[in-house]
Parts: C-alpha cells; structure tokens; sequence
C-alpha cells in the first residue's frame, strides 16, 4: 500500500480515535498530509485542523544578530491560519501552558500598519524581569509553546467551526522530557474527550512510551468504558512494496518487545538486513540499562555467547554511523549468524513472552 491507501484505510475506519505508533522516519508526516489532501471536500477546502511539523516550521526565530541579539524574538511565518490569530490572545495561550510550568512569559506582537495579518511575532522573557529583555527559550520549551498555541488555536470556532470533520496531530512529543509527555498525554485526553464523540481524531508517535500510556489511557483508564470502543491503536510499518497499517500483538506495545518481535520475525524468515543488527543493538543496550551497566558485551557475557569480545566489536562496528550508512541492506552469512545466535541467546535466557505469530 501507499500512504494514501493508509489515509484512506484511516479515514473509513468507523473508529473516531486512531492512535498510530511508527519508528521515525516511517512517514507519519507525508501520512499526514496525505490524510489532509484526502479529506478536502468537492470545493477542495480543509474540512480538518492538523498539527505537524509543517505547523512548527510556522514559527521561525529571529535571532538578532546585528545587534547581539539584544531583540531577539519568535517570528510567525504567514499562512491562512493568520486569518484566525485574532481569535486568540496572550491569556488562552498562557491557560494551555500552565500544566508545564514554564519559567517566561510572552507577548504577541501584531504589525501596526495591517492588524489584519494577524500577530507578527512573539517576544519572551523571564517571569521576574520587569523590563521584559528578550530571551530565546529552549528547543523543547519553544515546541511546548508551539503545542500551547495550536491548542488554543484548536478551541477557535472560526477553525473548528469550519473544519470540523477531523484533528490530526503528528508526534508532538518530539524533544521532550519525561514529565512534559505526561502533561501533553492530558492535554490530548482532555482534547479528546471534548471533541471524540463530535470527529475524528488521529494521533501518530515515535515515542513507545507516550503511545504505551495513552493506549492504556484509552483502553484501561478511569474512562475507558467511554473510549475504548471509540479507539483503535495501530501500527504503521514499512513493507517491500510500500506501507502497512498492523495490529499490536496482543495489545504488546513496548518498545523493547516490539524490537524483538521485528527480529523473531526476519530470523524466522530468514529476511535479515543490516537494519536488523541496529534493532539487536538497541535490545542490548535496553537491557544493559536495566541491569545497571551501559555495557553491550556486559549483557552478551550474561546470555552465554562465547566470544563476547568479538560478538560486542562487531555489533558496535556494524552500527557505527560512518559503517552503517555506506552499508547495502543486505547481511553477508557470517553476520546473519551473529544476530540469529544472540536473538536465541537472549530469549533462551530472558524468556521474553514476544506474542509473535511464528
């Protein structure tokens, strides 16, 4: 299938919630957009809001450097949505951001001459600065803002009034720390539960752990019995010939047992490809976290490999990014080996309970 085959499978399904976990890089963004030129109505109008990284690149910094930076600031690059800057203001935007805790604070700037244009540009500063010097925040305070500010754009009727068929957000949890996934995971819910028996909405990730908490938010929390039947967790995954939307196994959706199940598979089917021994690398060095080391040949002593010395080198070898990249897909017989030998190793002696199909 295509990207458009799975828009459009996303599109008919009768769930009104689609949650879709994808490794980055699959194409949860180009799904994005396909999803968006598919859903236009016959006067090709949006009849949808969506959130991804087009949204962001939306925000742009100007930097100052002429002047060291001393008026630095956040510059909105104009689009159609400017239209609708004059339903928002400073305070909805500061309601969104308050569960995060942020340290500044902001003002909107609109340009004089053309209020029409909606704002122009945001300034920050620290709270406690009374002169209001501008600052630049962090990468993961500046997404958090951006977030904050489509979900008040998000509560506009001039936007969800006239584009009310769907909500798509893509992965807005890149770039944040753990504390700040939970308190986005409850602005979705909270998103959710306002608009899910009204349109679709559809939420893709390549966080395991924001999927894993808002699937069991979803499925197992204190309104689960208003969700579930409502919701449907996918995964997104590249084929031979394109895309394929697939089934969580057993409702398996952690991070590590999703790795094992994709080298389970290719070590059955003996379809192994250099990619292969990267996945192997990030299950060792998940376990090597978890029994306290960050040692790979730590973890391939304790499951019983012989030559651990040379097993390690060559799994750190192969996925060195100077080897890797230059490297066909294609695994030369000694490798293959290598991977099927530590993949039995490692659930020889872990017993992991994978919910694989072969």
């Amino acid at each position: 299938m295509e990207l458009h085959d799975i828009a459009q499978e996303i599109k008919n399904a009768k769930e009104q919630i689609f949650l879709l976990y994808a490794f980055n890089a699959t194409g949860k963004t180009r799904l994005s957009v396909e999803y968006k030129e598919l859903a236009r109505n016959e006067q090709h109008k949006q009849t949808g809001v969506y959130y991804n990284a087009f949204s962001e690149d939306l925000f742009v910094w100007n930097n100052d450097i002429e002047n060291a930076e001393e008026n630095i600031s956040m510059r909105i690059v104009k689009s159609s949505l400017n239209d609708l800057h004059s339903y928002i203001d400073e305070t909805k935007v500061r309601e969104k951001l308050k569960p995060y805790y942020v340290k500044y604070d902001f003002d909107f700037h609109t340009n004089e001459e053309h209020p029409e244009d909606g704002i122009e540009e945001i300034i920050f500063y620290l709270r406690d600065d009374e002169d209001k010097n501008p600052i630049k925040i962090s990468r993961g305070e500046e997404r958090i803002f951006i977030w904050c500010f489509f979900l008040a754009m998000f509560d506009t009727e001039g936007w969800q009034d006239e584009q009310n068929e769907y909500i798509f957000i893509d992965d807005p949890v890149s770039s944040l720390d753990d504390h700040n996934i939970f308190v986005t995971i409850f602005t979705l819910l909270e998103l959710i539960d306002k608009y899910c028996n009204k349109k679709k909405i559809i939420i893709t990730t390549h966080h395991i752990g924001f999927a894993t908490i808002l699937s069991d938010c979803l499925f197992k929390g204190k309104k689960s019995d208003r969700y579930k039947k409502k919701s449907k967790i996918q995964l997104l995954e590249r084929t031979d010939d394109g895309y394929a939307l697939a089934n969580p196994k057993n409702d398996v959706l952690l991070y590590h047992l999703r790795l094992l199940q994709i080298l389970d598979d290719a070590v059955i089917k003996d379809e192994l490809e250099i990619y292969h021994i990267a996945l192997l690398r990030q299950v060792l060095e998940n376990i090597a976290s978890f029994l306290g080391t960050g040692q790979l040949k730590y973890v391939i002593e304790q499951i019983g490999i012989t030559n651990a010395d040379r097993v390690s080198t060559i799994v750190n070898t192969l996925t060195h990014q100077k080897v890797y990249y230059p490297q066909m897909e294609a695994m030369v017989d000694d490798n293959k080996q290598i991977v099927r030998e530590v993949y039995h190793a490692l659930m020889s002696k872990y017993k992991f309970i994978i919910h694989s199909n072969n």
